[in-house]
């Protein structure tokens, strides 16, 4: 793979970039604090835009001086500001392979952002990057992060049973996946 970080990459509504330093304002006010997007997630809400600046927010500034790692905050056209994030949450260089995770503040629901957003990266990553495999997950109880995956190419695989764990206990999960020859064969 050729490794490049987390570059800006963009598209009609979108600019997708690295966190800045300032981006823990609107990344608490937009989504990190909403309970209905943490609702499937892994971690819960945050409490104040301190408590994130001083834990999650950290942590993407210091990894995202890495070339391995990816991580965009996805910023709305039309406001200028962060209203969701998505970035691969596993690396595996042996099979060259990336898993994908997303997430988009509650009042941008259902407009097609995060496909929009998500068919970008993965533009990029078989393109620029050369990867060889994106694979993304869900919990079947909520259905609609499975939509943007088949909206964006990804094919199902299966769903393992108590496989997972978030807000809500421990889950099945749902994996979808492309490969780069199903990408360059539909390209």
């Amino acid at each position: 793979m050729n490794h490049l970080g987390t570059v800006t990459l963009e598209t009609e509504r979108l600019v997708l970039r690295k966190t800045l330093e300032d981006d823990y304002e609107p990344m608490f006010r937009n989504w990190a604090n909403d309970e209905r997007v943490t609702h499937f997630l892994t971690w819960p809400p945050y409490k104040s835009a301190e408590e994130l600046k001083n834990s999650y927010h950290k942590y993407l500034l210091e990894s995202q001086k890495k070339p391995d790692f990816y991580d965009w905050k996805i910023v709305w056209k039309q406001s200028g500001e962060p209203i969701g994030s998505i970035g691969t949450v596993k690396l595996n260089e042996d099979i060259e392979g990336v898993e994908i995770g997303y997430c988009i503040g509650y009042n941008y629901w259902h407009k097609g952002i995060m496909s929009e957003a998500f068919s970008r990266v993965i533009k990029f990553l078989f393109e620029e990057v050369g990867v060889n495999r994106i694979c993304a997950e869900h919990d079947p109880n909520n259905p609609h992060s499975g939509d943007v995956m088949k909206k964006c190419g990804l094919s199902y695989e299966g769903t393992s049973r108590q496989s997972g764990k978030n807000m809500q206990g421990i889950c099945d999960v749902s994996r979808y996946a492309i490969l780069r020859e199903d990408y360059f064969k539909d390209a």
